[in-house]
């Protein structure tokens, strides 16, 4: 028997052998994976796991879920890459020494997503809260590893904020304060009538939480000017805003009050 036809023979025998290994290692990987996907899926909907996790427990989850695909397709791969006689060792020096490359090439997303760690962690907001970036305010869409996207409040544009800049974020409260002028001709006895028909009108509205005069906030030049404080949703603030700023309006024309402005007075020397 020809020596070269019987080593041919044994090679494609281990070939053949190596294929079905790792055949058989991606079958088991993936329905290992499945079943622990399931068991994931079964957790988010128990209503005790979510009372234990929190609100946030959707997005815990999904992050969970995230990170093991690319584990399990890491695991895989190396696996595979041994049965196959590849030297795992020396690739994991090289990926070392590579990661070490990359990582210096890559700073500022590594910070976004060690950042979007510490949101979902620290809790610094929340799906649907709305914030403050600069001078835009946006209701928060989604939190994830490297941006936060916002809609902004005003004008509905989506808003991609990168999370290492999380730190110039404020989350907007729902207080919301409006100045009412009156001269310094009404008493304080009629403002506080008048004050209190506007903020039992401004309440009727639906949005509204709470509405209250606190007292004077100022005493400008031609006007003493009171405090309303509302509380709301501040997603829909602005449209609040304009419908009291309507309601204070008509309240003052109901009690024949104009509202005060800055006159000159010229004096005419002959």
């Amino acid at each position: 028997m020809d020596i070269n036809k019987i080593s041919d023979y044994v090679e494609n025998v281990l070939f053949k052998n190596q294929i079905i290994d790792s055949i058989i290692v991606i079958i088991i990987s993936i329905i290992i994976y499945m079943l622990i996907d399931q068991f994931i899926l079964k957790a988010r909907k128990n209503s005790k796991f979510k009372l234990v996790i929190g609100n946030k427990s959707s997005t815990y989850m999904k992050l969970i879920e995230s990170i093991l695909k690319y584990v399990f397709i890491i695991v895989t791969a190396l696996i595979v890459l041994q049965i196959n006689d590849v030297n795992v060792s020396s690739l994991l020096a090289g990926i070392g020494i590579l990661s070490v490359v990359l990582g210096l090439a890559i700073q500022d997303a590594l910070k976004d997503i060690i950042k979007g760690f510490n949101i979902l962690s620290d809790g610094y907001f929340s799906v649907g809260d709305v914030i403050k970036y600069k001078n835009i305010e946006g209701k928060v869409l989604i939190v994830g590893l490297k941006t936060t996207k916002i809609r902004d409040i005003k004008n509905q544009n989506i808003i991609s904020i990168a999370n290492r800049n999380i730190e110039q974020v404020e989350v907007v409260s729902n207080q919301l304060d409006i100045e009412v002028p009156f001269s310094y001709e009404i008493s304080n006895k009629k403002a506080t009538e008048v004050l209190a028909e506007i903020t039992s009108e401004i309440k009727k509205s639906v949005d509204v939480y709470e509405c209250n005069y606190i007292g004077i906030n100022d005493f400008e030049d031609s006007s003493l000017d009171w405090l309303i404080r509302i509380q709301c949703n501040p997603e829909n603030k602005y449209q609040i805003k304009r419908d009291s700023q309507v309601i204070i309006i008509d309240v003052l024309e109901k009690n024949n009050i104009n509202i005060p402005y800055n006159q000159i007075d010229v004096h005419n020397k002959k």
